[in-house]
């Protein structure tokens, strides 16, 4: 059977932590930032984990078991 490949989207956008854990970035700090709030901005920039719900589908698509 061949390798599994790595999902190339996938990959670009979630790390794995030390731990196993899968961090992603927020949606919404590409454009238009003049009307949002300093504070959404600060926000938004914070790394957020992947939920419980999709992590066994990423885990997936990156080749992790």
């Amino acid at each position: 059977m061949p390798k599994m490949k790595t999902h190339s989207g996938t990959k670009k956008r979630v790390k794995v932590t030390g731990s196993g854990k899968l961090r992603r970035e927020q949606a919404n700090k590409r454009h238009l930032l003049e009307y949002k709030s300093s504070r959404r901005t600060r926000r938004l920039s914070a790394d957020a984990d992947v939920s419980k719900a999709d992590t066994k589908r990423v885990k997936r698509l990156l080749g992790k078991r």
